[in-house]
This record gives structure tokens, sequence and C-alpha cells, in this order.
């Protein structure tokens, strides 16, 4: 026949594995109500599903990008990383952990800090890193706020810092625990100089990072849908025996509360905060 050409010659033909084209990750994003959007309009948005208005996770890379102008910024105290003091370890060390997170997401530590201009307004900025051993505070941590804070007084601007974190960072042990009075004390010294402190709470953020310097701030601002806390929902539904309200430990559930200032979405972040300082700061 003029079309044998087109009969397969053997039944249930099948690719090899090494012939297959998988779709290239990180071109969608699959949001938890089910909403799937394009990695690049995800990011146009920052990071935002346009259609829930869910915030994805993201890091000081990202933060820095849709906060600072023009994605111009200074990294200050980059060289300022994690160490194994204790010689700890769990399930591994700590010296082999942190070599493996830090060859994964190429950070020395769980925050980051950097200056530059918001709408033309210069400030600092402090963002922690959830991928960096889900962004716990440690000796590194602490010691980043305090030079942040020391460049604010020196230069006179004012501070922001974006809290994404588990709490205190357990393979430090009391080192970790010392970092909360450090960091208040010097928090204290920029409220003391007449300097604005911003927070900005991410989900999640929880432990010794909520029960210190994420509710002293001046202004506290948080994303919507955030879990703000200092322990999870079941820890404390075991320990009182009671259901919790509805919400409970959200950042909507906290502004009625009063521990949160503002709800602010982070597609509206960079002209509140620009707003803010202007406002409190240079009017």
């Amino acid at each position: 026949m003029a079309f044998d050409w087109f009969k397969r010659k053997t039944q249930n033909i099948t690719t090899s594995t090494e012939d297959k084209k998988d779709v290239p990750k990180g071109l969608w994003h699959q949001t938890p109500t089910g909403k799937v959007i394009e990695h690049e309009e995800l990011k146009a948005n920052n990071y935002v599903s346009p259609e829930d208005g869910f915030h994805v996770r993201i890091g000081s890379t990202e933060f820095f990008s849709i906060l600072f102008d023009e994605n111009k910024y200074t990294e200050l105290d980059a060289n300022v990383e994690s160490v194994d003091m204790l010689n700890f370890k769990d399930t591994k060390s700590y010296a082999d952990r942190l070599k493996e997170v830090k060859s994964k997401t190429k950070l020395t530590d769980s925050i980051r800090n950097a200056v530059g201009k918001v709408n033309n307004t210069e400030m600092v900025i402090s963002c922690m890193d959830f991928s960096f051993i889900g962004g716990s505070l440690g000796s590194v941590m602490g010691e980043k706020i305090r030079r942040a804070v020391d460049y604010c007084i020196e230069h006179r601007l004012p501070y922001m810092i974006i809290c994404q974190s588990g709490g205190a960072r357990m393979q430090e042990a009391t080192y970790s625990l010392m970092q909360l009075a450090k960091v208040q004390s010097k928090l204290a010294q920029l409220s003391e100089a007449g300097l604005l402190y911003i927070a900005y709470l991410c989900d999640p953020t929880f432990g010794g990072i909520t029960a210190s310097f994420a509710m002293t701030a001046d202004i506290i601002m948080a994303e919507p849908g955030a879990l703000i806390g200092f322990a999870g929902p079941r820890v404390i539904r075991e320990t009182i025996g009671k259901d919790l309200p509805e919400g409970f430990q959200t950042s909507e559930f906290l502004q009625e509360k009063g521990f949160v200032d503002f709800i602010v979405k982070r597609t509206e972040i960079k002209d509140k905060v620009s707003k803010t300082v202007n406002l409190l700061v240079h009017s």
C-alpha cells in the first residue's frame, strides 16, 4: 500500500528514558491552593500568585531586588560566617551541616545586610534567609545585626529587618540565646539615637525571633497569612488542652490583637516602607 511507511512495525513503542524530554524545572510554580503560575510572571509580581494572593517564600536576593531601586545596593559584612564553636553533633556534625548548607545556598549565614535606596530613601536592610538552617538565630545573625545597627547610627539611617525564621539555632546552644540580649541592647541604642526601626514579618516567624526583636520595632509590618508565634499551634494546643481560635497565629489574627501594625502585601512593601520612613523621619 502507498501508506505502508506510516504503519508501525512493532506494537507498544516506547521512548527510551535517555530520549525523554522533561519539562525544565523552575518554569512553573504551584501554590498550596492549586493555582499554577509561570515563574517569570510570578517574579514580575514580586513572587505573589496573582490568582490567590499566595506569597511564595523568597530569600534575601529576591527581597533586595524588590526593595532597592534598580536592584542596586552594597552588601555589608558579607565575610562574616558561621563556624562550629562547640563541636556540636546531632544526626550529623554541625561543621558538616554548615559546609553542606553553605554549598547549597551560596550563603554564609541566615541573614544578609545591605545598604541602598528605597524609592530614593537611603536605608539599611537586614534580610533573613529561611533556606539557611531555617533562618535560625545564631552568633553570626546577632553579630550582623549589631554591625548593621552601628552602621545606621554612624550614617544616621533608618533600619529594617525582614524576619523569616524558625527561632534559635540549637547547634549553638547558649551562644544563640545570648544574641537576643545582644540585639535588643543594640536596638535600644538605635532608638536612643532617634533612628527608625521597621520589622517585616514573613512566613514563618517563630521562637526567639518573635520573642524579641521581631516584636520590638517602632513599626511592625507583616505579610498576609504569615504564621507568627513563639511555639507552634500543636504544642500550644497540647499544653493548654483547648482548641485554638480560627486563624490563630496568622498575621491577620495578630493585627486584630494589636501585635502587628500593618498587613502589607509584598507587591506594596516598597512603597509602604518608603512612605513610612518619609513620614516618620523626613517630615
